[in-house]
């Protein structure tokens, strides 16, 4: 069965006989260690049918890809946020909401995910410089293509074609007000998902839609749709920066010490780069600032570690000084 919605304890999942209802078993739940081991909206899980009742999911499946991102807030923890898509749909607004930094950032996590990347240029009908956001975005997104179109007007549709193919899940990524619902309505050809206003001032909207949801295309293709992100913290190592960085990625190599800061070492081909104007100096400071957070997170992720082993084994320390034989040695 394949996960198509999640709500709180119970989940929506897919059969080839329709959906059911689904919870998970006890020795499920209690199993995981993490949030990323419980199931995720596009999951194959395992389930059992019980008849007059819901089904049982007992076991998940490995998945071939994860867009995932930190969760909101202070705690260092995974979240997955659309498993097991074969593309990733990344939709910017063409007015208040056109943001290049943005792009990269949304772009670092779909290359880590394992998914193909494809920038989505949403509201051309707004833009009067269509031409040249769409090669502003290019030059920041290289190896992704870059589709511009007007979802409300219908307009450009076609140019998504080569990804909605049967059997194929696409996953609607961005932030609030960039449209998503709008586009999720246009490709199901009817008014499914609630949609909404943006703030004049700043081209921002509420959650119209607050729940990740699997649905099916006309084309055959599966669409997941996801709430707005008002922020994309990074989870990952450099794979994703590999993909969103490639020309950042390809000077580092050339570098004359592997420690390179890129600050002012001798032989540092960054930095020549950057002398030479061969390098956008706002893309090696995007890259910069991705890289930082990456290793911040990293080094959080370590710190909780060691800390969740010294409580696991301060416990099993407790445990066996209340154990029978331990106590007889110590007669």
């Amino acid at each position: 069965m394949r996960v198509a919605r999640e709500d709180r304890d119970r989940y929506t999942v897919l059969t080839a006989s329709g959906a059911l209802s689904a919870l998970l078993t006890g020795r499920f739940r209690h199993g995981a260690r993490a949030r990323t081991d419980l199931p995720a909206v596009g999951d194959w899980v395992m389930a059992r049918v019980q008849p007059g009742g819901p089904a049982t999911i007992c076991a998940l499946l490995p998945r071939a890809s994860a867009f995932t991102r930190k969760v909101a807030g202070e705690t260092t923890e995974e979240q997955v946020v659309a498993a097991n898509v074969e593309a990733v749909f990344l939709v910017c607004g063409l007015d208040g909401d056109f943001n290049p930094r943005r792009i990269e950032r949304a772009l670092t996590a779909a290359w880590e995910s394992g998914a193909q990347p494809v920038v989505v240029l949403n509201k051309a009908d707004l833009a009067t410089d269509v031409e040249q956001r769409v090669a502003e975005t290019e030059a920041v997104a290289p190896g992704a293509p870059v589709v511009a179109l007007s979802a409300l007007e219908g307009n450009g549709l076609d140019a998504l074609s080569p990804w909605l193919v049967p059997g194929h899940t696409i996953a609607l990524i961005g932030s609030s007000g960039a449209g998503k619902s709008t586009l999720a309505n246009a490709l199901l050809g009817e008014a499914r998902q609630a949609t909404g206003v943006v703030r004049e001032d700043d081209s921002r909207g509420r959650h119209t839609t607050t729940h990740r949801e699997l649905v099916l295309l006309p084309s055959g293709a599966l669409l997941l749709d996801t709430p707005g992100m008002r922020e994309l913290q990074q989870w990952g190592d450099d794979s994703g920066l590999e993909g969103a960085f490639p020309e950042v990625t390809e000077l580092v190599a050339l570098c004359r010490f592997s420690d390179c800061t890129h600050a002012s070492e001798p032989g540092c081909a960054v930095l020549d780069a950057l002398a030479s104007g061969a390098l956008d100096p706002a893309r090696f400071a995007a890259w910069l600032k991705l890289q930082r957070e990456l290793r911040y997170l990293a080094g959080r992720q370590d710190a909780r570690i060691r800390a969740e082993d010294m409580a696991k084994w301060k416990t099993i320390h407790k445990e066996m000084r209340h154990h029978p034989k331990a106590n007889r040695w110590k007669r």
